[in-house]
């Protein structure tokens, strides 16, 4: 059987990242939610930060949409639940809109998200330092692909009177409406860390900043023209997935402020598996809560480095019930924090939980960046030999070691490398895992626990 949707939807992309996209999403969502719709918020890719600003604002959680991850079925799923019991959908880019997994592919891009969900495309423009020459920019971009998936245009940082002009020229010369402008605001840039931006509880006044950029908007936004965009989408037709697992067992899933990176995909489909998830803070927590297995997710523990080696009794609990045999998957923060010691970026070395030996370090470069396909090299309790899961990295720091368990290689040329450990029940290392992409993997893990 096959789910079939024509909810209204759109894509904002751009021509390159650091044009204001995020921003801008959000003030369409904030927009939306104020004239009384449902919105849905999607990210194209893997990041996990941008999705924390959509829901800041919407209060639900937003989804990644990424083809490498998730195959084109899932991509559509993906978006399809997202969909449900809203009554609109705005899915942010990913970096230019012609960027895709590869410099010489197409595959992966916003252009491509556009097309194989038939989801009109918005282009926002960053216009400092440019005038006339945003026509032949708007052009190039509206022109190339097969499809012209580009609707309409939303100018930022611009002055109004250059705006008004430029509009016309637009829609005159390509024939693409330019639906709102943005003017040049001061202490509106959200800064970056790493590789992306600073999460959204780190910023004081988020929300009123952003209703300052959605009321700017407003004063220029065709909020017509923009739902008629939107309704401009074809049927989304998603092929419907097997019901889950009946029996509940009970999963911890750290999160608080240094451990939040998780995909939506993943938590629902722990629940879907069986899995009733029980939140709980290696931070603030004064031990494990009565669960039967742990997760701990990737995000900036070296940040609280200090705070987390503080918490004696919470590191004592999740070393107890390691060496007791509890199953457990850590990625990336998560991985650091169960090794034995962790540096902070300053270089101070700060105790963890030591379920492995071994500590972790900052580095002055990216170690790792990118998609991965990890394959077991040998059968583990989770995931077996020659079996495949799909996640990515993005990560400074490194540790004294990164384990032997997988072949870990990227989707294009012909590097790869070994990573992930295990100890007891506990498998844990860098890459940032897409469950759905090996169902298998998650189904062993919850039979574990029973």
């Amino acid at each position: 059987m096959a789910n079939k949707l024509n909810a209204p939807r759109l894509l904002v992309c751009a021509p390159s990242s650091s044009s204001g996209k995020t921003l801008i999403t959000c003030a369409l969502l904030r927009i939306l939610q104020t004239m009384g719709f449902r919105p849905a918020a999607f990210k194209c890719g893997p990041d996990y930060i941008d999705p924390m600003f959509h829901k800041q604002v919407l209060g639900i959680p937003s989804r990644n949409i990424d083809l490498f991850l998730a195959g084109e079925d899932g991509v559509k799923r993906s978006l399809f639940k997202g969909l449900r019991g809203r009554d609109i959908g705005v899915l942010e880019g990913v970096m230019g809109f012609y960027d895709g997994m590869s410099p010489d592919s197409l595959a992966g891009s916003s252009y491509d998200i556009s097309r194989i969900t038939d989801t009109p495309a918005i282009l926002v423009i960053d216009c400092r330092g440019m005038s006339h020459s945003i026509l032949p920019m708007v052009k190039g971009f509206a022109e190339y692909g097969a499809q012209n998936r580009i609707k309409g245009i939303i100018l930022n940082k611009i002055s109004p009177a250059v705006s008004d002009k430029i509009s016309d020229l637009i829609l005159e010369e390509i024939g693409i409406p330019v639906i709102g402008s943005l003017p040049v605001l001061k202490d509106f840039n959200i800064a970056s860390r790493h590789l992306g931006l600073v999460m959204p509880a780190e910023i004081p006044g988020l929300l009123e900043m952003i209703d300052r950029v959605a009321e700017e908007l407003k004063k220029s936004l065709d909020v017509n023209r923009l739902l008629e965009i939107a309704k401009g989408v074809g049927e989304l037709v998603a092929a419907e997935e097997a019901s889950g697992n009946a029996a509940r067992v009970r999963v911890g899933i750290a999160r608080d402020e240094a451990f939040c990176f998780y995909y939506e995909d993943n938590l629902e489909l722990l629940e879907e598996m069986g899995a009733e998830l029980v939140f709980f803070s290696p931070l603030h927590d004064e031990e494990i809560p009565e669960v039967s297995g742990l997760i701990i997710g990737g995000g900036y523990p070296e940040l609280f480095a200090k705070e987390l080696s503080g918490n004696v009794s919470m590191r004592e609990s999740i070393r107890k019930a390691a060496v007791s045999g509890m199953p457990m998957l850590a990625e990336c923060g998560g991985f650091l924090y169960l090794l034995e010691g962790m540096a902070d970026p300053d270089g101070n070395n700060y105790p963890m939980a030591g379920v492995f030996e071994g500590s972790s370090h900052m580095t002055d470069k990216l170690s790792r960046f990118g998609y991965v396909s990890l394959c077991a090299v040998n059968d583990t309790p989770f995931l077996l030999a020659g079996e495949n899961i799909r996640g990515h990295e993005f990560h400074y720091y490194d540790t004294t070691d990164n384990g032997k368990l997988c072949r870990i290689t990227k989707p294009t040329g012909s590097r790869s490398w070994k990573g992930y450990r295990m100890k007891n029940n506990v498998f844990a290392g860098f890459a940032h895992l897409y469950y759905p992409s090996c169902t298998g993997f998650i189904k062993r893990f919850l039979e574990c626990l029973k």
